[in-house]
């Protein structure tokens, strides 16, 4: 049986998730959002068909969701807190009458109407939802990226021993992002990019990990964040 925030992967179209939003109560018909696809929307999906292809061994469960967002190490600032309610009271607001949310006239008009009511452009009322479904609709999905702060454009030198950025969650202190890592960043997109139809940054870093750090010491391994930071920094996302 499938859950709201389930996310499944046809095999044959490896590194572009589905994460099922919503289940009508009779059972019949979900909502589902790709992931890892910007300017990705719900769309409907037959119960009966996702079964199916579950049944049949044409997708998969991936569990644990390696989409949804985890809690930070450290207490976030008063300003990231007050910009995660500020999201938090619009995704809320528009949640609260569903499936229209997910029909793009019924959107449109919800959209603009909590535009005009909060003095919030619409845009940005996007880049919450998409957020929200893209990171396991939890409140934590709705945090600032921590990528995003600090010495904005500016590269922090490596120094051996010191590790740059917030401390990391887990055992050892996390890799530092030199030239020979960037490099190898740079490989795993054009490997990726040239063996599929679609980029998805998820499945390139998961294939580079199995390819370079399937023996490597877990405080060795750079992390996703660390990986797509500098996949967008370095300009390496293939067009679409």
């Amino acid at each position: 049986m499938f859950l709201p925030n389930d996310v499944i992967e046809y095999l044959d179209a490896p590194g572009r998730p589905l994460r099922i939003l919503w289940i009508d109560p009779a059972g019949a018909q979900a909502y589902i959002y790709a992931l890892g696809i910007p300017g990705a929307l719900p769309r409907p999906a037959s119960l009966r068909v996702l079964y199916a292809a579950l049944r049949e061994r044409r997708t998969r469960l991936l569990r644990p969701d390696p989409w949804r967002a985890v809690s930070p190490a450290g207490a976030p600032s008063d300003s990231q807190r007050r910009r995660q309610l500020k999201a938090w009271n619009v995704v809320r607001t528009l949640h609260q009458d569903l499936p229209a949310l997910y029909l793009s006239r019924e959107r449109a008009a919800m959209v603009a109407a909590c535009s005009a009511a909060q003095g919030i452009a619409p845009a940005n009322i996007m880049r919450y939802l998409r957020r929200y479904w893209e990171r396991g609709q939890t409140l934590d999905a709705l945090l600032p990226d921590y990528a995003n702060s600090g010495a904005r454009g500016k590269t922090r030198e490596a120094r051996a021993g010191v590790k740059r950025g917030r401390p990391r969650k887990g055992a050892g202190p996390g890799a530092n992002i030199d030239d020979a890592l960037r490099a190898l960043f740079r490989e795993a997109v054009a490997r990726y990019a040239g063996t599929h139809r679609r980029f998805s940054p998820a499945a390139a870093y998961r294939q580079m990990l199995a390819e370079h750090f399937a023996d490597a010491a877990p405080g060795a391994i750079p992390s996703y964040g660390q990986f797509s930071y500098w996949i967008v920094r370095d300009g390496l996302l293939p067009s679409a």
